[in-house]
């Protein structure tokens, strides 16, 4: 049986079963020339760029344009003023995209991030107002300080590029790419992210502090403005998906991909896992070390590859039990005990 539309205070609402009609973003198409770069020149156009801002972060750079080459979603784990908000805001200047930045908050409502439908009464009718999710880049700021119905608001959003409100299917952006922080030392007025959260980043990891001389460097970069407030775009959306296009082509073995599916399998069994990771990580820990090969001018992804990417894809994804918990163990040291333990290919 076909559910009709029915009426509801003033709102065409639909019962259960019926499927979600299709509505379409508002955000702007971007509309400039693609200057048709080699895509490897992208990434290092991108990354010199965001590297004037983050001295002294190499990997995390480069693990940060990883995910965007590969479609994933990060979350920056670490301490205040290491650099994570100004590592997203210095990104979205590289690229000429909409970026949008939400403050998470404990009073953070699902329609604050989503959007929600407005009455005029000019024209008797409801009109939907785009809530900052719809954007190219979207940097979530502490997101553990929002409620768990809140952060579950982007679950759809990060998974199937969509979102669903008031009864209406929207689609976003092609290049959607989220990017959360969280500070792992404070709990008070905090929200665990849950399984399932966590699951749709493709991976996480921490910048770390920068060498004494490296922060030396940032003092006197610092002495009369912001090194953000000079950086112009270097790339555009065009020159982004020519980069994910590029990386969907770099080869993986069979031997290579079975040997993916073996390392997170084994964190299923592990001694200590009460949850291991599942098949969303294979996925994308085969399409990160696509990215990586990319970077390197390879054809091809090799084993050196999984190995460099294998702890942040896989760690954030596993729970475990109390009893190996107060023994001590982590989950970056399971996984780095499965990759000494776990044959590689020859």
């Amino acid at each position: 049986m076909i559910a009709q539309p029915v009426e509801h205070e003033g709102k065409r609402v639909f019962l259960d079963g019926a499927a979600l009609p299709e509505a379409h973003s508002g955000t702007a198409p971007n509309t400039m020339q693609s200057s048709q770069s080699n895509p490897r020149d992208t990434y290092h156009k991108i990354a010199a760029t965001v590297q004037k801002v983050m001295r002294g972060h190499k990997n995390p750079v480069r693990y940060l344009l990883a995910a965007l080459a590969s479609g994933g979603h990060v979350l920056l784990e670490d301490y205040p003023g290491t650099g994570k908000t100004t590592l997203a805001k210095a990104l979205a200047r590289a690229v000429d995209a909409d970026f949008k930045r939400i403050q998470f908050t404990p009073d953070l409502l699902p329609s604050d991030i989503l959007g929600v439908s407005v009455f005029n009464q000019r024209s008797q009718n409801f009109s939907f107002h785009e809530g900052p999710v719809f954007t190219n880049i979207l940097l979530g700021d502490e997101i553990n300080r929002a409620s768990p119905r809140t952060q579950s608001a982007l679950l759809e959003a990060m998974g199937e590029s969509q979102v669903s409100v008031e009864g209406m299917r929207r689609s976003l952006p092609q290049l959607f790419f989220v990017i959360a922080t969280q500070n792992p030392i404070e709990f008070r007025g905090t929200y665990p992210l849950p399984e399932a959260q966590m699951d749709r980043f493709a991976m996480q990891f921490s910048l770390g502090y920068v060498s004494a001389e490296d922060e030396v460097a940032v003092l006197s970069a610092q002495l009369h403005n912001h090194p953000l407030e000079t950086i112009e775009p270097c790339v555009n959306l065009q020159d982004v998906m020519q980069l994910r296009e590029a990386v969907q082509r770099v080869r993986v073995s069979e031997e290579l991909k079975h040997y993916i599916v073996k390392l997170v399998t084994t964190t299923r069994t592990a001694p200590g896992v009460q949850l291991g990771a599942s098949a969303r990580a294979s996925i994308a820990l085969m399409k990160l070390t696509q990215a990586l090969a990319l970077f390197d001018d390879e054809e091809f992804v090799t084993p050196e590859h999984i190995h460099e990417i294998a702890v942040p894809v896989i760690a954030h994804r596993l729970v475990l039990d109390p009893q190996a918990k107060f023994s001590g163990a982590t989950a970056r040291q399971i996984v780095e005990d499965i990759l000494k333990r776990v044959p590689v290919p020859a």
